[in-house]
Formats: C-alpha cells, sequence, structure tokens
C-alpha cells in the first residue's frame, strides 16, 4: 500500500495547486522573509538597484547554523511529496535531474544549473542558501510550474546539449510554457551557450544569472533578437567575477539596445554566494513573465 499511497498522495497535491499556464504572476509566498532587505539605491522597479546587504544579518541572523541550515520559518518541506529524482534518456545521454511540481501541462519551468563542484542536489537542498531553493522549489507547486535541478556533464558544448534536450523533453510535455534559466557562478557558461545555441536552446524565455560570468557574444546571439529578459545578482565584494565587469556587460547591453529587458541588482558587500541567498525569485520571474514574448 504505501508504495501506491505517495503518487496518489503527489497527485491530489498537484491538482490542489492552481493551474493557469497563462498566468501573469506568481502568487506570493513568504514574501515578506524574502523581500529584499532596504534599498541602498534605486527604487523597487528600476532595472539597476543596489541591495542593503549584510553578513551578521542576512546569514548569522537568518540561519540556525550559519551557512548550513536556515531557521524554519523559511522553509515548507512539504513540497518533497511533489519532488522526483529522475534519469531521462535522450540522444545527448542520461540526463539526472530533479524535478518539483508539474512534469505535464506545466505552467512555466524554471531550471537552476549549478557552478563548478556542484551537482543536482544543490537545486534542491531546502536548508542552505537561506531556504532560498525551497522558496523556489514551492513557488513553482503552488503556481502550477515545474522546477528542474539537473546534472550535466561539463560547462562547455557537451554540458549545454544536454541541458538543451532535457528542456526540450519538457517543452514537449508543457508546449505553453515559459522557459527561465538560471544559473549559479560557472554555470552562467551554459546560459550563454544556450542563448547563442538553435532549437531549444534558442527558444529560453528569460535568463537569470546569479554570481556569475559575462559573455559579449550574447549582443550578436539569437536570444538577444529576441529580446529574451536578463536578470544579474551579483555581490560587491565577489572575488570571482568582479562586479564592476558584470556591470560594464550589463551598461553595454543597454548601450546597443536601450529599452532592452535587462535588470542589475548589485548587493552591497555580498560574496560570491550572495546572489543566490538574497535573488528575490518572485519578483524577477513576475518581471520576467511580463517581459517575455
Amino acid at each position: 500500500m504505501r508504495r501506491v499511497f505517495v503518487p496518489l498522495l503527489s497527485l491530489l497535491l498537484l491538482a490542489a495547486f492552481p493551474v493557469s499556464a497563462r498566468s501573469a504572476t506568481l502568487k506570493p509566498y513568504k514574501d515578506d522573509l524574502f523581500a529584499y532587505p532596504a534599498l541602498l539605491s534605486g527604487k523597487p522597479g528600476d532595472r539597476y538597484l543596489v541591495v542593503d546587504y549584510q553578513e551578521m544579518r542576512d546569514i548569522n541572523g537568518r540561519d540556525q547554523i550559519p551557512e548550513r541550515r536556515v531557521k524554519g520559518a523559511y522553509v515548507s518541506t512539504g513540497v518533497r511529496k511533489v519532488q522526483k529524482d529522475l534519469a531521462l534518456k535522450t540522444e545527448a545521454g542520461t540526463i539526472r535531474h530533479f524535478a518539483v511540481g508539474r512534469t505535464d501541462d506545466a505552467s512555466l519551468i524554471v531550471l537552476y544549473l549549478h557552478g563548478q563542484g556542484g551537482s543536482r542536489r544543490q537545486g534542491v537542498d531546502d536548508f542552505t542558501f537561506g531556504g532560498n531553493f525551497n522558496r523556489i522549489k514551492n513557488l513553482m507547486a503552488q503556481n502550477g510550474g515545474l522546477y528542474l535541478s539537473p546534472d550535466f556533464s561539463d560547462f562547455g558544448d557537451k554540458g549545454a546539449t544536454e541541458i538543451a534536450a532535457l528542456i526540450g523533453h519538457y517543452r514537449a510535455r508543457s508546449p505553453g510554457a515559459r522557459i527561465f534559466v538560471a544559473c549559479g557562478s560557472m554555470g552562467g557558461a551554459l546560459c550563454w551557450k544556450l542563448a547563442a545555441g538553435k532549437g531549444e536552446g534558442a527558444e529560453v524565455d528569460g535568463l537569470l544569472l546569479l554570481g556569475s560570468l559575462w559573455d559579449d557574444s550574447f549582443l550578436s546571439s539569437p536570444a538577444f533578437q529576441r529580446r529574451v529578459p536578463v536578470f544579474f545578482g551579483q555581490g560587491s565584494r565577489d572575488p570571482v567575477f568582479p562586479v564592476e565587469k558584470q556591470e560594464a556587460f550589463f551598461r553595454a547591453i543597454l548601450a546597443k539596445s536601450k529599452n532592452y529587458p535587462a535588470r542589475f541588482v548589485r548587493f552591497e558587500t555580498g560574496t560570491h554566494g550572495t546572489p543566490i541567498r538574497m535573488t528575490d525569485w518572485r519578483e524577477t520571474l513576475n518581471w520576467m513573465l511580463s517581459e517575455a514574448r
């Protein structure tokens, strides 16, 4: 009986979640806890913001065990009932990935691509990064969406081919879904390869670069021509990818296309992992949904 009960419970939970493939916005989920702290520059809705980040408040005050386990108020682990660890066989190879939410007829699809040394497990860890991965899981489940956190072979062409195959598989099962790809750190190399590619990759509807790198070839890519929204989240003290270079790339996008749908959030005093912890998933995705064509 137990082997039957869990899938049935998952189906009942999914049926209870609102399904609107054309929904303009994601409904709130713990917004008071995950909203940006005070703004040092700009106002909500601006394309460039400087957010007040304080380690003592945003890590030590938020986590039960700093950087290892967030306080319970920030997470809802019931979403694990609609989380699956899957192996998809494709022409590009077998792609191990976690899927959270609707694997068919999803309202939207969000992928998280990890950085160097990570794995598919990072993107579904409920308690690290201040509970922000738990939030995106719950946002997708409660809005009839699908969240994917895959493994991939590398940050080059093979990895990009694997991610494109994964996107193609789930696009076919949810043809009306917008697809947004979030890339942490070195995972950004895959974001830019998807933007430059053809087929499934070229049809991505939004890119989120979280403490990541830049790529000038984006300015001549199919995604740029389609005006795919791009979000940058960067710590001002990132020792891996300097904020000044990412800001210069952001300005280069606007210099080429003044009204291009791009946003930049600078977390003042934040370091390399800060954007993964602090980016407001709901605010960012709602903006992308409003801009995506």
